[in-house]
């Protein structure tokens, strides 16, 4: 890693974590990507025990908070083991935006805990998009850039920005974006590698990155395709960014960031058993529905055939598990399931 990206991980870490001092340890920083419906502050909890630098909350609606949804609201609760954290919040009004960016430290939570507002202008989900929202503004950078000027002007901590590659393939404008970005006042920000039309298919062009990297004076976070140390080194070494952000590969496998941070600074790393991974699993349901009340089991679904992708057997889990009729029932199917890998590692 050159000295210049080295001395722009000095100073993405100092912004996530202010007043703590710098170590070679953080150095790049890896995070955990927002992601709705996964997200939420136990998984947060989970990664930071296995060695993430930093979480953000899951995006959070402006216009939710703005007429104080409930659900919203309670997207925004932070830990005391998770901070300091990230709240991203997405939306196309830039009045509603600062509004929302006040009241949060204002009224809504203890803010206490949040170093970092960020603003989604990459997430290309339909839904988020049809509203012009999420990747939809990279269409519009010149109201990016007002959206981006109304939150600094607004937030008592550093603001920064996720967006992609571009719309589609014709329209790769990251580069421009991103120095609107800067010259609005973003802090840092995260650019994913694929366009909006690709979604998560095909490869994140670390290319693109590299030519932001380039462009800008502030720091910028790689994201896209972290499924492993490999990848994340590989980022790292082709686009010179100051950090590195996690997104799906850390679905199911939070052991993600040890791996990483092993590699990062030369240690020897275990890949986890399956018996591990299952613990791990039982400890996340256990966590999430004390958090969630009990008909929360559903949610878990999708996070057990996660984490139990690739195991013998898994497929016939899986299927088990989403007939499952409530929360006790999916423990003891996963339970049986582990209880068969240490049997038979008794052989």
């Amino acid at each position: 890693m050159n000295r210049e990206a080295e001395n722009k991980s000095e100073k993405l870490f100092s912004i996530l974590k202010p007043g703590k001092a710098y170590s070679a340890d953080c150095l790049p920083p890896v995070l955990l990507a927002p992601m709705a419906g996964v997200t939420d502050s136990v998984f947060r909890r989970i990664c930071i025990e296995k060695g993430c630098d930093f979480t953000f909350t899951e995006m959070v609606s402006a216009n939710g908070l703005h007429y104080n949804n409930k659900k919203t609201q309670e997207l925004i609760s932070i830990s005391e083991a998770e901070k300091p954290c990230g709240v991203q919040l997405f939306g196309h009004d830039p009045e509603i935006i600062a509004e929302t960016v006040e009241r949060l430290f204002d009224k809504l939570v203890d803010s206490s805990g949040v170093s970092v507002v960020d603003i989604n202008m990459g997430c290309p989900a339909p839904k988020i998009t049809s509203n012009g929202d999420g990747s939809a503004l990279m269409k519009n950078p010149v109201l990016a850039g007002k959206i981006i000027e109304s939150a600094v002007k607004a937030s008592p901590v550093p603001v920064s920005v996720k967006f992609r590659k571009g719309w589609d393939g014709e329209h790769v404008n990251a580069v421009e974006f991103a120095k609107i970005a800067e010259n609005s006042g973003a802090a840092f920000m995260t650019v994913h590698g694929r366009t909006r039309m690709q979604m998560y298919s095909g490869t994140a062009d670390r290319g693109i990155i590299k030519a932001v990297v380039d462009a800008v004076s502030v720091p910028v976070i790689g994201n896209g395709d972290i499924f492993t140390a490999e990848s994340a080194l590989a980022m790292l070494e082709e686009t010179g960014c100051a950090g590195i952000m996690a997104a799906r590969g850390a679905q199911g496998n939070p052991f993600l960031f040890a791996e990483i941070k092993a590699a990062l600074t030369g240690a020897s790393y275990m890949e986890p058993t399956p018996v591990e991974k299952l613990d791990a699993a039982l400890t996340h349901f256990t966590e999430y529905v004390a958090e969630h009340g009990g008909g929360s089991f559903v949610d878990m679904r999708k996070h057990v055939a996660w984490y139990t992708k690739g195991m013998y057997g898994g497929t016939e889990l899986r299927r088990r598990v989403n007939d499952c009729a409530d929360g006790e029932d999916l423990v003891r199917i996963v339970r049986d399931f582990r209880q068969k890998f240490i049997e038979r590692a008794k052989k």
